[in-house]
């Protein structure tokens, strides 16, 4: 069993099989009530440097949740960064308050900076484009949730490929366990060649499409639905082009077939119609809920309440 005690989460690409089934297994754990004070007496840091609902929410909640204590902020406005000190310094200075820390910032390689200078475990809750390791945490146990597995499946990843860190996160992961692949997007919008030539080294299927439906003959067990991300273009033409260019409506899951299911990392725009909502195919929502207990768990296991 791997051991997270002390450990920086940080990338995707720091984590092996084991570590993710450790995380997902410890997830469906405290979801069914255990390690209930897993944080108890434990002080977490929620450094926020960009916006966010979902992640910081979920984290709170976890720590509220397993007996922690939690402090920080949500507007980087409202750090000393706005009197100039330094990321690094902040980092410093907050690392002597709390017991374990979770960071968001716009800049790529920041969880990483940070890390090096913490000496309490830090935990990357998204770095610009980058990555956004928790994400994919709780999607793996969203999956497993609904499938009862990991290795072999079908997954259909749509929207901003390019900028998205979800999706950079979670192709890594689904590459361990051996998924077939397809990213759709708009062809200014592809998964970055990197990450395309890992998965080529790996011997991992994949496949690119411009719509959902031309992958309707591969009998998706999900689709992954991103929304494009006005925040990450430098050219707002650039943004203009290709936003609004796709929309999942009940067509496009008889296209797909019945067995698909359409997730999201949320927040959606209008990639998703709200007719989607009602049927047994969504499962964003339920996706959404199971950040609690997975963060839960992470936070658990890196301060030590969790083995």
């Amino acid at each position: 069993m791997s051991s997270f005690k002390g450990r920086d989460i940080i990338s995707l690409r720091d984590m092996t099989i084991d570590d993710l089934w450790t995380i997902v297994m410890r997830a469906q754990e405290v979801k069914e009530g255990k390690h209930g004070d897993c944080l108890k007496g434990k002080t977490i840091a929620s450094l926020f440097f960009e916006p966010s609902t979902r992640t910081r929410l979920s984290f709170e909640s976890a720590i509220v949740k397993c007996g922690g204590n939690v402090f920080g902020f949500a507007d980087p406005g409202a750090s000393s960064q706005k009197k100039g000190e330094s990321f690094s310094d902040s980092i410093r200075t907050v690392t002597g308050y709390c017991d374990a820390m979770v960071i968001r910032h716009p800049v790529e390689g920041a969880g990483r900076l940070a890390s090096e200078v913490a000496t309490v475990p830090v935990i990357n809750a998204g770095d610009g484009a980058n990555q956004h390791p928790t994400q994919t945490f709780l999607d793996l146990f969203t999956i497993h949730e609904e499938f009862g597995r990991l290795k072999n499946l079908k997954i259909g990843i749509m929207g901003d490929l390019k900028y998205g860190r979800t999706v950079h996160s979670l192709t890594h992961a689904m590459a361990m366990f051996d998924a077939e692949m397809v990213f759709i997007s708009p062809p200014s919008l592809r998964m970055p060649s990197a990450i395309l030539s890992d998965l080529t080294e790996q011997g991992i299927s994949y496949r690119t499409a411009d719509t959902p439906e031309d992958a309707a003959d591969m009998g998706l067990d999900v689709l992954y639905v991103t929304r494009i991300q006005k925040e990450r273009f430098g050219d707002p033409l650039e943004y203009k082009n290709v936003a609004h260019g796709y929309r999942i409506n009940c067509n496009t899951i008889s296209a797909l077939g019945d067995q698909v299911r359409i997730m999201h990392p949320l927040p959606r725009v209008d990639e998703i119609a709200e007719e989607v909502d009602a049927t047994p195919n969504a499962i964003y929502f339920t996706q959404a809920h199971n950040g609690v207990p997975a963060r839960q768990a992470l936070l658990g296991l890196v301060t030590g309440g969790i083995s």
